[in-house]
């Protein structure tokens, strides 16, 4: 197995590649992985897991949209927005909620990297920001 760190990270994203059907994490290829690092005995199988758990919950924060409200949010509305990520990203997208009354009124979705903004806690920090 891999010693240094950028050896390590370059096994974590062969393992991770591997961990994928159809361009979407399995996780009986998982299961695989982690039955493979476990058989290996190697020692620094923990930070080869370490960045590998990295890019597995990458991945999975890549079908999760988290969905701040301020208020009640309807199931149909959180179906509505799981509905239309999973159009944009090409990949199925669950949706749930997260009570937030710091955002007045409002949602704010994160799903991975990206945020989706339309509260009103967000646009008064835009404006305090331009002004």
């Amino acid at each position: 197995m891999a010693t240094g760190k950028t050896q390590i990270q370059q096994l974590a994203r062969q393992l991770f590649k591997l961990s994928l059907v159809d361009g979407r994490l399995s996780a009986e290829q998982v299961a695989g992985v982690l039955g493979y690092v476990e058989q290996q005995h190697a020692a620094n199988a923990v930070a080869i897991l370490k960045a590998y758990r990295r890019l597995v919950v990458t991945e999975v924060a890549k079908s999760s949209a988290v969905v701040e409200h301020s208020g009640p949010v309807a199931e149909s509305a959180l179906a509505a927005i799981a509905a239309g990520l999973s159009k944009r990203y090409n990949r199925p997208v669950t949706a749930s909620a997260k009570a937030n009354p710091s955002l007045l009124a409002g949602l704010r979705v994160r799903i991975g990297d990206d945020l989706f903004e339309s509260s009103v806690s967000g646009q008064l920090a835009a404006l305090s920001a331009s002004a």
